[in-house]
């Protein structure tokens, strides 16, 4: 019988995020119909012992081996029989009635591809989580922000984005997918391992005229940075390389060669800025990605090609650019110090 959810929670050496946060999972997500899914990732520190002893209601899918985010939910979740999946880091915490209105959401427009809750900071719980805060947004230069998070400055939640609206991306922290769209078109690009895979996917799934939306009365406490520390030169690299590939695959050829410069302007002062600061690891990470972007160039142009065929069936609706915004936000942010997403006047949503 097929589940109506499947929360999936990806695990790489976890073990200790696992027992901090597991209790709030299987206490507010005990809902008929719906399932928990542990998928490992190769962990080496017995958390799969760990859930076995402790929570045998739990699902098990073990992978064998560090797919990363992206090929590890892909190889997760094939074989699952669900309407919908919640893809669930496993540092985050849950809160009463959170899954509800996701549900509710989903069921109430067949062409919403995925939507997320609220992201609140585990450790600031008065504050917007930096991976997904209200709801996620991208410059037109490819720059992701959020409602109630732009660049590193994170909003404290007074309400003032307690409103549903429709988003460009959902945060891969916490997001509801509709399982047979999420199978029919691939899932995540595995080639990104890890980072930025959430919002290449919801780009893709936008330019079939799919929509993602934002669910105000769902709300979760992310802890973020749990497997890849935020200063990590890995990281830097992911999250310099990835968005490059992202911007290829999915934006409209014009805007992509004619903001292509002032895109690789702002990589490199990034670089200097690593550089000024002595963090020579991030820095050479920024180096090195642009390098293996223009290594791979013709690979990531024949992907582009590919994808636009492969997913053309799929197709509902002219693309849907609600969320995609006209304007810098690296300007809006460090010239005019536009700090905050109101400030910045989106009326589009």
């Amino acid at each position: 019988m097929e589940n109506l959810v499947s929360i999936v929670i990806l695990n790489w050496n976890g073990k200790s995020l696992l027992s901090q946060f597991l209790p709030s999972v299987t206490k507010f997500s005990d809902i008929d119909n719906v399932e928990i899914v542990l998928a490992d990732n190769g962990s080496t520190d017995e958390s799969i012992k760990f859930v076995q002893a402790n929570y045998p209601q739990i699902k098990i899918i073990d992978n064998k081996g560090n797919f990363g985010f992206a090929g590890g939910y892909n190889k997760s979740l094939e074989n699952l029989q669900s309407k919908y999946f919640v893809l669930l880091n496993s540092d985050v915490e849950l809160s009463a009635n959170w899954l509800p209105p996701l549900i509710a959401e989903m069921e109430s427009d067949d062409t919403i591809f995925a939507c997320q809750p609220k992201l609140l900071a585990f450790n600031e719980k008065t504050h917007f989580e930096y991976a997904g805060a209200a709801g996620g947004f991208i410059d037109v230069l490819g720059y992701p922000f959020c409602r109630g998070r732009i660049m590193d400055y994170c909003e404290k939640d007074e309400g003032q984005y307690d409103s549903h609206c429709e988003i460009f991306w959902a945060s891969g922290a916490c997001m509801m997918v509709r399982a047979d769209l999420f199978k029919k078109s691939g899932g995540f690009d595995t080639d990104f391992f890890a980072h930025m895979e959430e919002i290449d996917l919801c780009w893709r799934m936008k330019n079939l005229g799919y929509k993602i939306t934002f669910v105000p009365n769902s709300v979760v406490y992310h802890v973020g940075a749990g497997t890849l520390k935020k200063s990590s030169p890995r990281k830097t690299y992911l999250n310099f390389y990835n968005n490059r590939v992202m911007v290829l695959k999915n934006q409209n050829l014009f805007p992509f060669i004619l903001f292509y410069l002032p895109r690789e302007v702002l990589y490199f002062v990034a670089m200097l800025q690593f550089l000024l600061l002595g963090k020579f690891g991030d820095a050479k990470a920024v180096f090195k990605a642009g390098f293996d972007f223009i290594f791979h160039l013709f690979k990531w142009i024949k992907k582009r090609k590919s994808i636009k065929k492969e997913n053309e069936e799929l197709r509902i609706d002219k693309t849907n650019t609600l969320g995609l915004y006209n304007l810098s936000i690296v300007y809006q942010f460090f010239i005019l110090k536009n700090k905050t997403f109101k400030k910045l006047k989106i009326t589009s949503i």
